[in-house]
C-alpha cells in the first residue's frame, strides 16, 4: 500500500534520513521503531507531506492504482486516505470534543458530512459522552482516542500514528491497544505506527521495521524480532 525507495532529508547540514527504503503491506499493522532521534518522525513528516524529501520516492496505493507522492500537498494526501495522528496527539485543548471531531470534515473526500458518522462513538463510545467537553479538559487516553477518532472522521484507508501510547498511563495502553487492533483487523484499515514500547508493539504488531542513524536496518514479521536486534538497535 505505501512503497518508500531512496528518501533522503537533512535539517540544515545534518543528513537525517540516509536512502529509506520500507514497504507497508496493505492490510498489515507495521511498527516503525528506533532510539530517540534516529528520525522516526522525520519519515512520517515526509510520508504526510509536512515536510519535503530531499530525493527519493514515495507511491501509495495498489498495483497499477499507486500514485507518486512526492509533489502532492498534505491536504491531497489527506484526501487520499492517508490520516495521521502526530506524537502528542495535537488536538484543539480550547475546543470540544465535538469541534474537534468537526475539523476532519474539511479533509475527507466526498460530500462534506453534516454530522459526526455514528462509526466514530462505536469505536470511541467515550467521545459521545464527552462531546461538550472541551479537548484540554479530557486525559491522555482520553485525548488520544479523541485524536484518532479525528482522524477516522477522514474514512482512511491508511493510518498512520505517531507513538500512540505515550504519556499514557499503563491500563489505558491496553485499552489504546485494543483499538489499534480492532481497526486493523474488523475496520481492514492498514496500520504503520512508530512505538517504543516493546511489548505494544509486539502485541499490536504484524511486522516490524527498525531505523538507526536514519537507515533502516532490520525488517520483517514481528516474531522476527529477536532479542538480538532489540539489544543491538532498541535498548538505551
Amino acid at each position: 500500500m505505501l512503497a518508500i525507495q531512496g528518501v533522503n532529508q537533512f535539517y540544515g547540514g545534518s543528513h537525517i534520513l540516509w536512502d529509506i527504503g520500507l514497504e507497508v503491506a496493505e492490510g498489515s499493522c507495521t511498527c516503525l521503531m528506533g532510539r530517540n532521534g534516529t528520525g522516526k518522525t522525520t519519515l512520517l513528516k515526509c510520508v504526510m507531506g509536512l515536510l519535503p524529501a530531499a530525493s527519493g520516492r514515495m507511491t501509495y496505493g495498489i498495483g497499477a492504482g499507486s500514485i507518486d507522492l512526492a509533489r502532492l500537498p498534505a491536504d491531497r494526501r489527506a484526501r487520499l486516505g492517508i490520516a495521521y495522528v502526530p506524537q502528542g496527539r495535537e488536538i484543539f485543548s480550547q475546543l470540544t470534543v465535538e469541534e474537534n471531531l468537526r475539523i476532519g470534515f474539511g479533509a475527507r473526500p466526498g460530500p462534506r458530512l453534516r454530522a459526526i458518522p455514528e462509526h466514530i462513538f462505536e469505536w470511541f463510545p467515550v467521545l459521545k459522552k464527552m462531546l461538550r467537553r472541551r479537548g484540554g479538559d479530557l486525559s491522555g487516553g482520553q485525548q488520544q482516542q479523541l485524536a484518532i477518532g479525528r482522524a477516522m472522521v477522514l474514512d482512511p484507508k491508511l493510518l498512520i500514528l505517531d507513538e500512540p501510547a505515550e504519556g499514557i498511563q499503563p491500563n489505558i495502553v491496553h485499552e489504546i491497544g485494543d483499538i489499534i487492533l480492532r481497526l486493523n483487523r474488523e475496520a481492514k484499515l492498514t496500520v504503520l505506527l512508530v512505538e517504543q514500547k516493546l511489548p505494544f508493539a509486539r502485541r499490536v504488531g504484524s511486522d516490524f521495521r527498525i531505523i538507526d542513524k536514519g537507515r533502516i536496518v532490520g525488517a520483517g514479521p514481528i516474531a522476527a524480532l529477536t532479542d538480538e536486534l532489540v539489544h543491538q538497535h532498541l535498548t538505551v
